[in-house]
């Protein structure tokens, strides 16, 4: 801007001399026409005047031309100055939203660093919590299973007998691990445990109706019933029992008692293994 405005008066002023020189220039023809009048000259001396007006007249003519176009380069320099005023507003608006989403990405970075932290950590904790669960899968098919349920006779009357009589549990419906045999009516504890046993025991002639629960050859429980007349009478009980592996456990008639059973299967005997030791 500063160079157009200093070209523009440089212009102005060379035009300014030039007028004030056309003055005079027209002053001196003027009088050289007066001359003339007075005193002409050869015809070559003529010619040579003529051309010098002339090319004096073309070389103003030039200067204005020039002053017109830098008046108009000057007003495009202006047009360009805004025009790249503008464009560096924009480009340093464009900066500033580059940095920006720069700031953004980083912490979009930082955010998906964390998430990927977390979910190796999440992936850690499933794995142990698989690794776990396969343990316990492990376990529980490792363990042993025993349990058993049976029911007495279809027969009918049971005793009384003369002496004391090993109840043989010959109705087997449950069997788990092969530990009852219904052959002899003993429980063999095929390992180191806590078990339970559940015994269920109906009579139905008038007299006494009763059971002993022997571990190996100890009596450890007697229960016993009387009726006075023919009815249905029953009694439950149960046991819980830390076997070793090979103690045995079997119910007993004491002799002079009686019992009754059916396909209804009145008397029962049960048990199962709590846990291992």
């Amino acid at each position: 801007m500063r160079v157009g405005l200093g070209l523009l008066l440089l212009v102005l002023g060379l035009c300014g001399s030039g007028a004030h020189g056309e003055g005079g220039g027209l002053s001196k023809v003027s009088e050289i026409s007066q001359f003339q009048k007075t005193a002409p000259r050869d015809a070559d001396e003529e010619s040579t005047k003529q051309t010098t007006e002339q090319t004096t007249t073309d070389i103003w003519a030039e200067l204005r031309a020039l002053r017109d176009m830098v008046v108009v380069l000057t007003v495009r320099v202006d047009m360009l100055q805004r025009e790249n005023s503008d464009q560096a507003t924009a480009l340093n608006s464009l900066g500033t939203r580059l940095t920006a989403t720069e700031s953004k990405t980083s912490d979009l970075e930082r955010k998906n660093a964390d998430l990927q932290t977390r979910l190796s950590s999440s992936e850690r904790e499933l794995l142990v919590i698989k690794s776990r669960i396969d343990q316990l899968e492990t376990g529980i098919a490792e363990k042993p299973k025993v349990a058993f349920y049976t029911a007495l006779t279809d027969t009918g009357y049971v005793g009384p007998y003369n002496t004391d009589t090993t109840l043989k549990y010959s109705k087997v419906f449950t069997n788990i691990g092969n530990a009852y045999n219904p052959a002899t009516g003993f429980f063999t504890a095929p390992l180191n445990g806590v078990y339970s046993f559940q015994f269920t025991m109906c009579g139905h002639k008038a007299g006494y109706m009763g059971v002993y629960v022997y571990k190996n050859n100890q009596n450890i429980m007697f229960n016993l019933e009387h009726k006075k007349e023919a009815a249905y009478r029953y009694f439950t009980n149960s046991v819980v029992f830390n076997l070793r592996a090979g103690d045995e456990i079997h119910l007993v008639l004491p002799s002079g008692h009686s019992l009754f059973d059916s396909a209804n299967n009145h008397n029962t005997f049960s048990g199962s293994l709590l846990f291992p030791l």
